[in-house]
């Protein structure tokens, strides 16, 4: 039966993302069409609204993530389709407004029903929650977890890695970790099912990709500078021959025009918009301590420009300045609150009103981990090419403690690849950060296992015998 089924994947897949995303707009059309009755008939506000509505959930879908059971965990899946749904509801009754204001209907603008859309988005909850923990259940009881062997070159690449793989025990399952210098690799990958190689000098990897590839392995690896520049490169022909192109960016008159604008926008409702928040947190830092509210530190912006970001002050006053580890006792209780629903950021905004920073772009580091982590990563100060933002890659797909090599190619990936559509997408995902308990998790020292050392340990005892 299971044989069946594998065979049938692809199909049952379709079949079920076609039927949750039909059922998830059917749900809305038939409430709003109760009242509407232009909806139930071939009408220009039919027409309008259904297309608004497909047009939406596909741009949202593309913004948060589709129904990808077996690829994600649930709850994510679940988080996605949420704000996918409720951005795609919100806008189709607005398009559904606009259309029902004419001499037959609402001489003037009003909202179409606002109060429906809580029974339409708790039924479609209950939709996404059954497919999603259903459609995942189903899958993994169909599918074993893939068995892998980790390829690595250190303790602590091991351990970074292997961070990240245990998070997704249902898709797979540690069975084997190889130094890259094993000269019984190639026997190893021929018996596992995946292969992850993290840290592992570039022509080795080469070697050990190619060999996965000539095997049909799946296989994941970490990025370098040089695969951040290839994944932006274009393919062109010179006569005959193939070649890969990186042409060196900048970003254009127009796009700095238009940036410049939408930060200015986007920046001033913020500040409208959370203003009453920033308030009941200024009150509750001064009832806490009386300290000062507003922390200020030193910043690198574009081309490696100082400026003073702001900050709601989160740790108690007059202590050592760095980067927070694990209950740290130097925050305080309410900067706790603050620093996990990112609070504290919101006076960030009047850096981008000033230039200093824009919404979207890379992590405005301390002065002193730029200077640590451009020793170690000297491509770190490629991040400088841009200025500084409250949002990026790095913020949204990594968390506070995030290694500083990921951050950088995420980062990187984003000043490769900028565009206004990008912009827009890192904006609404942002949202998606306050359902990520672990986006602050701090730094912490923790006691390295053994699992590699022990292995080589194992290792050298084979080769003396």
């Amino acid at each position: 039966m299971k044989i069946k089924l594998r065979k049938l994947e692809t199909s049952i897949l379709f079949v079920s993302k076609i039927t949750l995303y039909g059922l998830l707009f059917f749900v809305f059309y038939f409430a709003y069409s109760r009242k509407n009755w232009p909806l139930l008939n071939v009408s220009r506000t039919s027409v309008i609204v259904v297309a608004t509505y497909i047009i939406m959930g596909y741009m949202f879908a593309n913004i948060y993530g589709r129904y990808d059971i077996g690829k994600r965990k649930s709850k994510p899946i679940v988080y996605s389709l949420i704000l996918a749904t409720l951005f795609t509801d919100i806008i189709s009754v607005f398009m559904l407004s606009v259309m029902n204001t004419n001499q037959n209907n609402n001489k003037t603008f009003k909202l179409e029903q606002p109060a429906l859309l809580v029974p339409v988005l708790l039924i479609q909850l209950a939709l996404i929650l059954v497919f999603t923990y259903g459609g995942n259940a189903l899958y993994f009881k169909i599918y074993d977890p893939e068995k892998c062997i980790i390829i690595t070159s250190s303790q602590r690449s091991l351990n970074e890695v292997i961070r990240g793989i245990n998070k997704y025990k249902l898709q797979y399952k540690i069975a084997k970790i190889a130094d890259y210098r094993d000269n019984m690799l190639k026997k190893y990958i021929a018996e596992y099912d995946t292969v992850f190689i993290y840290d592992v000098p570039i022509l080795e990897r080469t070697e050990i990709i190619e060999y996965c590839y000539q095997n049909m392995k799946n296989v994941f690896y970490n990025p370098d500078m040089h695969d951040v520049v290839e994944r932006d490169s274009r393919h062109i022909i010179l006569d005959d021959v193939s070649l890969f192109g990186n042409y060196a960016k900048t970003l254009t008159l127009e796009q700095r025009f238009v940036k410049r604008i939408s930060d200015i926008i986007i920046s001033l409702v913020a500040l409208i918009v959370t203003s009453p928040i920033l308030l009941i947190a200024v009150i509750c830092i001064k009832l806490e301590d009386r300290g000062s509210v507003i922390f200020k530190q030193n910043r690198a912006t574009r081309n490696g420009r100082i400026f003073s970001v702001y900050k709601l002050r989160t740790m108690k006053e007059d202590v050592d300045n760095y980067s927070v580890i694990d209950n740290d006792d130097r925050v305080t209780n309410v900067g706790r609150i603050l620093r996990k629903y990112r609070i504290d950021e919101i006076p960030q905004f009047y850096n981008v009103l000033k230039g200093d920073m824009s919404v979207v772009g890379p992590r405005p580091e301390m002065l002193a981990n730029i200077f640590n982590y451009t020793s170690v990563l000297p491509e770190f100060e490629y991040r400088l090419r841009v200025k500084a933002g409250i949002t990026g890659y790095a913020q949204i797909a990594g968390k506070y403690n995030t290694s500083p090599k990921d951050k950088l190619i995420l980062d990187l990936i984003y000043i490769e690849e900028y565009s206004l559509w990008l912009d827009i997408k890192l904006i609404f995902q942002t949202i998606s950060i306050i359902f990520k308990k672990d986006s602050t998790e701090a730094f912490h020292k923790e006691e390295e296992e053994l699992l590699f050392e022990e292995y080589i340990e194992s290792y050298e005892e084979h080769q003396q015998q």
